[in-house]
């Protein structure tokens, strides 16, 4: 019996980015001159070459969809929803107009619903599609799942989330998460997905400890500069200036604190998430902390400043490395009980994740 036994890493990335200029270049010149459409096609050939330089155990990986498939993805939502939200946008501006404003809100608060609950179709959708077009060992993934419960859950789940002032966001994330993967599998093997939302709940309470310790501080600050006349109109013009320009900045200062505990927060969750996802003998791991992915992001804005915007055809690279980077896998595959998976497959991509515009690469 053939087996793989992974002792940690797993994962490999084997492109460069210099190999990847001429592509992200060209993808760029032709989005631009046809108005992008061509932006589906181009989708197509970024995966293509990051995941044939993507190594797992003893192979790389293939992605075998096209750009027709985004293509015609994006134009059925466009047909299929477009229209009739638009319908619906000027028949409740009608309604209101005629006097029916109670009615008109009713449609608008059912378009929101909808919306939300398209979102999490699109999700799930989105994932499905992609573990069906991406090939390991000459096997493919997918569900046979059609999202359609999915996206219940997540409209429940999300509202239940922002209970309590939104103490229990951590449990709906991971709740959707999990959700989310055991519905997906890959040649045979149903992936299994435990993640634990109890490791990031210490993170996400900063969200609420964070602001109260930030006004406290500015208060004492404020008390501490009030004598020296810092705060009176009538006080020194200079130190009148100097106490706006450190206000202006502690309130920076709060905002950017917040994006920390953010980026520290999905750090973790991230790698919780990661950590529960398992198929047959795999388990996955991520190794990202959030000094990683300041330092991603840091390099993200670097990139697109220092290169007046054009840097930002380098992202897509960059994530894509990072993510295979730091992933991890252990345990044993028996490569010999791995067959062609029966799940069915879409013949069309992700148009309502990218209408919606909530797709991460």
């Amino acid at each position: 019996m053939d087996q793989e036994r992974i002792g940690g890493d797993g994962f490999a990335f084997e492109g460069n980015w210099r190999d990847y200029a001429p592509i992200a270049f060209t993808n760029l010149l032709l989005t631009i001159v046809t108005l992008g459409i061509y932006r589906f096609w181009a989708t197509t050939r970024t995966r293509r070459y990051l995941w044939a330089n993507t190594r797992f155990i003893d192979d790389r990986l293939e992605w075998t969809g096209t750009g027709r498939e985004l293509f015609l993805g994006f134009l059925m939502v466009l047909v299929l929803i477009g229209i009739p939200f638009l319908f619906l946008q000027f028949g409740a501006q009608a309604l209101v107009l005629q006097g029916h404003g109670g009615l008109a809100a009713i449609l608008t608060l059912a378009a929101f619903v909808t919306i939300f609950y398209m979102v999490g179709l699109a999700r799930f959708r989105a994932l499905r599609y992609r573990l069906s077009r991406t090939w390991w060992h000459g096997i493919r993934g997918g569900s046979d799942d059609q999202g359609f419960g999915y996206g219940l859950s997540y409209l429940w789940k999300t509202a239940v989330g922002s209970l309590v002032l939104g103490l229990m966001i951590p449990w709906s994330m991971m709740s959707l998460w999990n959700e989310r993967w055991n519905k997906m599998s890959f040649g045979p093997h149903m992936f299994q997905s435990a993640g634990n939302d109890g490791p990031t709940f210490r993170r996400f309470l900063l969200f609420y400890l964070f602001p109260i310790a930030a006004v406290v501080l500015g208060v004492v600050f404020a008390f501490a500069a009030a004598p020296m006349g810092g705060l009176q109109p009538g006080g020194n013009a200079g130190r009148l200036g100097a106490m706006v320009l450190v206000m202006g900045l502690f309130v920076l200062g709060i905002y950017a604190g917040l994006g920390l505990i953010a980026l520290a927060f999905y750090a973790k969750f991230f790698r919780e998430a990661v950590a529960g996802l398992s198929l047959t003998g795999l388990n996955f791991h991520f190794h990202a902390r959030t000094k990683d992915w300041f330092l991603l992001f840091l390099g993200d804005i670097g990139l697109v400043i220092g290169t007046l915007g054009i840097g930002a055809i380098f992202l897509q690279y960059r994530h894509w490395k990072f993510f295979v980077t730091h992933m991890g896998a252990t345990g044993t595959i028996y490569t010999d009980e791995l067959t062609q998976s029966q799940t069915k497959t879409s013949r069309h991509g992700e148009g309502l994740l990218d209408a919606l515009d909530v797709g991460a690469f």
